[in-house]
């Protein structure tokens, strides 16, 4: 029980400093060649967009705003994966605890 406890209080260090790792983590999307590029912390949230004059028409706005959606998903994406990276392992070894949902 004793071996249980500590290797529960090992996998809540490491869930803390995976968490950590990830809220001051920043990623980048782009789309249409670097118009438009989007900043997320790797917690998701959105953090920065920035489009380049050249993306912004007046008589085509439907562009720009798909370039926006396609750059914050590119952004997202990157996020997810590096929280299945950082997260992954500490996730893996919760199974070997015994606990519900793990």
């Amino acid at each position: 029980m004793q071996q249980m406890l500590k290797q529960a209080q090992k996998m809540q260090q490491q869930i803390a400093n995976a968490q950590a790792e990830l809220a001051e983590a920043e990623l980048t999307g782009t789309a249409g060649g670097g118009l438009v590029t989007a900043t997320v912390a790797g917690t998701g949230e959105l953090k920065a967009i920035k489009i380049d004059a050249k993306a912004v028409d007046p008589e085509d706005v439907e562009t720009l705003e798909d370039l926006v959606v396609a750059a914050v998903h590119n952004a997202a994406e990157a996020a997810r994966e590096l929280t299945e990276q950082k997260m992954g392992p500490v996730a893996g070894g919760m199974g070997g605890l015994g606990l519900p949902g793990f």
